[in-house]
């Protein structure tokens, strides 16, 4: 992961990137969310309607940035990539004072009773529509496309603004760093199938809730299947020398790691792992992996 940029950043600033996409970027930065989550307004500056993409987090002067970036435009909807706290927690309060509706991901229902297991996600997300692979939300000027990609999460979803050949990303692609794939909910396969999923469409360029626009979208989730299939060859070859617990792959395989990030490492790496256990090439035993 990159370290933060020097200040200053355009915290709460309304950037227009193009006619339709104009960026507010919230006060929440931090090792895993960069310079913080960044907030799209999609439609025409001057038109009548737009659609607010991630609110982010509920933070009062986050929610005025956003209203300040609509200006006068009605919100038609509400779209959330996916309940990660620094995504979704603002889209209440913003449809409470706005009217809009939240459609978008589905709430998320998690098949595990690990402790703290939902501890990242935004229980009070509570969607009016939700999108399937393919449906669309359209405004004056603008048409949104649902792209389900599931893996960072299991409700996942991508949005495709057709009218400028861009996809929101959400964090499945960031322009700062790779993705955080954290189990129970967080499955490697489905995000590598994901990514494959992709790096076969045509857009042109990737707007994600962290970092910069992604100009070479394709070129880039190339070198993401690349990233991560080293990182198995890695996991596999650890493997081969001795069985090992999780902690024991990181001083190898995250080299000058910060502190901070070691238990995402961690839970990275048990992705791997766990994806390779469904295909027959590690086994657990005790906390223990080993190759099959």
């Amino acid at each position: 992961m990159a370290g933060l940029p020097p200040k200053p950043w355009p915290t709460g600033a309304c950037e227009q990137l193009d006619l339709l996409i104009a960026r507010v970027l919230a006060p929440n930065p931090s090792p895993y969310t960069y310079t913080g989550t960044q907030t799209y307004v999609v439609g025409s500056k001057g038109g009548p309607d737009c659609a607010v993409i991630d609110p982010g987090p509920n933070d009062p002067d986050h929610i005025e940035a956003i209203l300040a970036a609509v200006g006068e435009r009605a919100v038609t909807a509400i779209m959330c990539t996916h309940t990660h706290r620094d995504h979704s927690p603002a889209a209440a309060p913003l449809a409470a004072t706005t009217g809009a509706s939240i459609i978008g991901c589905a709430p998320l229902v998690l098949k595990s009773n690990l402790p703290r297991s939902d501890e990242a996600f935004d229980t009070t997300y509570d969607p009016d529509r939700v999108l399937e692979d393919g449906e669309q939300m359209r405004g004056t000027g603008w048409t949104l496309t649902a792209v389900a990609t599931p893996g960072h999460t299991s409700n996942h979803l991508c949005f495709a603004l057709e009218e400028s050949a861009a996809l929101f990303t959400g964090d499945h692609v960031m322009g700062w760093s790779t993705s955080v794939v954290i189990p129970p909910d967080g499955d490697m396969g489905d995000y590598m199938a994901s990514l494959e999923k992709l790096q076969a469409r045509d857009d042109v360029v990737y707007h994600s809730a962290h970092g910069a626009a992604i100009t070479k979208p394709r070129q880039l989730v190339r070198g993401m299947i690349g990233h991560r299939r080293q990182r198995e060859n890695q996991i596999l070859r650890l493997m081969g020398e001795r069985a090992r617990p999780v902690a024991e792959f990181i001083p190898d395989m995250y080299k000058g790691l910060d502190p901070r990030l070691i238990p995402a490492a961690e839970m990275s790496v048990t992705a791997h792992l766990i994806d390779l256990e469904r295909r027959g090439m590690a086994a657990l035993k005790g906390e223990v992996w080993r190759a099959r």
